[in-house]
């Protein structure tokens, strides 16, 4: 079976097309700052790379590049759009109503539209992504797997906010929870690896950043909540904010309600603290002494250990912790610093594995630590195309 992958963001595509169930990738790539003349589109199979830089004015246009190479008598992989059986989509929230992996219809369509104002960085680019799929590869089932469902076994006492009930029970407003591709990929890695079920903390360090406690295998807190916002400090989101802040700007500051979202959305941050959203921009300006810069790094590991100390106490213990994504993956700055003055969880971080790289699973701990640290590349396309085959193979 040949599933293309799609994930849309704002200004990007990421693709991969895998065959299932050998889980080959045949080819993958990436276009990011669509909608400028500067646009980047990479594409690699195992004969060809290929890495321009070209105007690429939308989604659409992104997505009818990739079609055209895929078909490409020269760098092509399939000889026509029909050999594509199913097409998978990242869509980052899927609110109340999706807690599985769905076929998409028209009304799942609407429910994604109906949740445009609660992921307005990701849904919407989601939901084109999907239109002009279904206009390319017609004749493929159309896939989407939310980023949210990993997270529906969370416990009431853990998504329920302290509001009026009604506002749960017709509403809907509760912590949903994020990156749930990424954490239950992450996840069953490191339970493979340890060949047991655990209490495991999986830390998703990229531009948007997140933790969950897990245990057994089932998500049971996360830092992010009814939107991918709250929690750790990210790229340019805010993450934990008192929302007397919020008032404050809108009532005494004059901020329109539209200006304080879009700046806690877009403008705050390590960016809004340094001026910089890219962390190697930001580490690098502090090892020459940049004070705010070393200070947002400080602060951006302050938040992660007090969650680290709080998902402790909620899974009664830890086995291990997991660094992923970008940052999570390629910071060894961050992972020490984590893991610095940890000693009471168990956590003891073995320096000279913390400097070495590698695309495996691998330990970074000391072999005395009661706590396993794990650094496991995430694969979230992979993770999509498990789901999008298993559930064809249902239908």
């Amino acid at each position: 079976m040949k599933i293309v992958i799609i994930n849309s963001g704002s200004s990007s595509i990421k693709y991969q097309l895998i065959t299932m169930p050998e889980r080959t990738v045949v080819c993958s790539g990436m276009i990011d700052r669509i909608g400028l003349e500067t646009s980047n589109f990479s594409y690699k199979t195992e004969k060809n790379t290929i890495d321009e830089v070209l105007p690429i004015a939308d989604h659409k246009v992104g997505l009818e590049k990739i079609a055209q190479l895929l078909l490409d008598k020269n760098v092509g992989v399939i000889k026509s759009k029909s050999e594509i059986d199913a097409v998978g989509h990242r869509v980052v929230h899927g609110g109340a109503f999706f807690s599985e992996t769905v076929e998409i219809t028209s009304e799942v369509k609407e429910r994604i539209k109906e949740l445009f104002e609660l992921a307005p960085l990701h849904n919407p680019s989601h939901y084109v992504g999907i239109e002009v799929s279904e206009e390319i590869f017609s004749t493929a089932k159309q896939v989407a797997v939310f980023d949210t469902a990993f997270h529906q076994t969370i416990p009431v006492v853990a998504y329920k906010y302290a509001i009026p009930n009604k506002l749960l029970e017709e509403n809907k407003i509760r912590l949903y929870g994020f990156h749930g591709t990424s954490h239950k990929y992450v996840s069953e890695q490191a339970i493979r690896y340890l060949d047991q079920h655990s209490k495991i903390i999986a830390i998703h360090l990229g531009n948007g950043c997140s933790m969950t406690a897990i245990k057994d295998g089932k998500s049971i807190d996360h830092t992010m909540g009814f939107a991918p916002s709250s929690g750790l400090i990210m790229g340019t989101r805010s993450g934990d904010i008192d929302q007397s802040v919020i008032f404050y700007m809108i009532n005494t500051l004059g901020y329109s309600p539209n200006e304080v979202n879009d700046m806690l959305l877009k403008q705050s941050g390590m960016l809004g603290l340094t001026g910089f959203s890219d962390l190697r921009d930001i580490e690098e300006a502090a090892s020459k002494g940049d004070k705010s810069c070393q200070l947002a790094l400080d602060m951006n590991v302050y938040r992660i250990k007090k969650y680290i100390g709080s998902y402790v106490a909620a899974l009664n213990g830890l086995d291990a912790i997991i660094f992923t994504a970008g940052i999570g993956e390629n910071s060894s700055y961050i992972r020490k610093s984590v893991c610095t003055d940890m000693e009471y969880f168990g956590i003891q971080l073995d320096v000279n594995k913390n400097e070495m790289r590698s695309k495996e699973i691998r330990e970074i701990n000391t072999n005395d630590s009661k706590t396993k640290i794990l650094v496991i590349p995430t694969n979230e396309e992979l993770e999509i195309a498990n789901q999008v085959y298993s559930l064809v193979l249902k239908v």
